[in-house]
C-alpha cells in the first residue's frame, strides 16, 4: 500500500451468466490492487446464501486475499450460521462481516431469539466468535441507521458490537465528510478505538443511488445533485464525475488521517479502478499475473 493506504472492496453475488461475467472480469482487474480484504454479500433475506459461498470459494482459489463473507441475522438459525461460519473457517476464511440484515416482512418468523435466530448485530458477532478466532467487521452508520432514532444510539449499538468481539467498523456511504469525521470522534468518546472505515460508494447511476440513500439514511446535498443533473444518458461523463466525486471525498479523509477505505464497487470496476489510481495505488505485478494466468484457464 502506498503511505500506509489500505482499500478493501464490496462485490456481490451474480444473479445470472451476464452479471457472473460482469462480477469475474471487475474482480480480476480489482485484485492485483492488493486490497486488505474482499467481501462478499448476501441477500437481504438470506437469499443469496449458496451463491455468495460459490463466489468466496473461487475467490479463495483464484487469490490469496483475504476474502470475507457476509453473515446476517436474518433468514438462519443459530446453529445453521454457526455451521456455516465453521464451514468458512475449514474453507480457509478467517475475517466475516457481521451483520443484521434487512428484515422481511415476517421478521418476527424469521430472525430473533424466539425463532431460534440471533436477535442484533451484537448476538451474531457474539455466536462467530465463540465458533472460531474470526476477524469481524461489522457496520457503521454515521448519519444513524433509519431505525436508531439518533446518532448518539447508533454508537451505543456499535459499543455493543465492539464488545461482543467486531474487530473492524465499515461505515454505511455518505457524502457529508463532516458526518464521518463527527461520528468518529463520538466513537473515541465512547471508547470504541477499533478501526472505523470509511465505505465509499462511486456512484454509478444517480437514481440508484437515490434509492440507496433513502433506505439507509444517507444525505444526498444539493451540490451532489447538480453534479449529475443532466447525465442521466452519457455514461463517460457521469464515470469522470463520479471518479473525482469520490476522489474529492477520499482525499479530504486523508487529510484528517484516515488511512483505510472500503469501496461498494457494485460489481464494477471501471470508477473505483480509477479512483484507487488516482490516490496512488497501483497494481502489484505478482498478483497481476496470477490473476491473468487464472483467466486463461477459467
Amino acid at each position: 500500500m502506498t503511505d500506509n493506504l489500505a482499500v478493501s472492496f464490496e462485490f456481490f453475488p451474480p444473479g445470472d451468466d451476464a452479471m457472473g461475467r460482469q462480477l469475474w472480469d471487475t474482480f480480476r482487474r480489482l485484485a492485483p490492487l492488493q486490497p486488505s480484504f474482499v467481501s462478499v454479500t448476501y441477500g437481504a433475506d438470506g437469499s443469496t446464501r449458496a451463491r455468495t459461498h460459490d463466489c468466496v470459494l473461487r475467490m479463495l482459489r483464484e487469490t490469496e486475499l483475504c476474502v470475507a463473507p457476509h453473515l446476517t441475522c436474518v433468514g438462519a438459525l443459530r446453529e445453521e450460521i454457526q455451521a456455516m461460519a465453521q464451514d468458512y473457517w475449514h474453507q480457509g476464511v478467517r475475517h466475516l462481516v457481521a451483520l443484521r440484515g434487512d428484515l422481511p416482512e415476517d421478521a418476527a418468523s424469521r430472525c430473533g431469539t424466539d425463532s431460534g435466530g440471533f436477535a442484533h448485530a451484537s448476538d451474531l458477532v457474539r455466536g462467530l466468535a465463540g465458533v472460531a478466532d474470526f476477524e469481524i467487521s461489522v457496520a457503521a452508520y454515521p448519519e444513524g441507521h433509519p431505525e436508531s432514532g439518533s446518532v448518539e444510539a447508533d454508537v451505543d449499538n456499535l459499543k455493543r458490537k465492539i464488545d461482543a468481539g467486531a474487530t473492524r467498523a465499515i461505515t454505511q456511504f455518505f457524502f457529508d465528510s463532516d458526518a464521518f469525521l463527527r461520528y468518529r470522534d463520538r466513537c473515541a468518546a465512547a471508547a470504541i478505538h477499533v478501526p472505523l472505515v470509511p465505505g465509499i460508494l462511486p456512484i454509478a447511476r444517480f437514481s440508484q443511488m437515490l434509492r440507496f440513500a433513502a433506505r439507509c439514511g444517507a444525505t444526498v446535498p444539493a451540490w451532489l445533485h447538480r453534479r449529475f443533473d443532466g447525465l442521466d444518458d452519457d455514461i463517460e461523463t457521469r464515470r469522470m464525475v463520479a471518479a473525482q466525486v469520490a476522489i474529492d471525498q477520499v482525499q479530504r479523509l486523508q487529510r484528517h488521517g484516515v488511512a483505510e477505505f472500503h469501496f461498494y464497487t457494485l460489481n464494477r470496476a471501471e470508477v473505483t479502478e480509477a479512483i484507487c489510481h488516482a490516490i496512488g495505488l497501483r497494481p502489484h505485478v505478482a498478483e497481476l499475473a496470477q490473476v491473468a494466468r487464472t483467466h486463461q484457464v477459467a
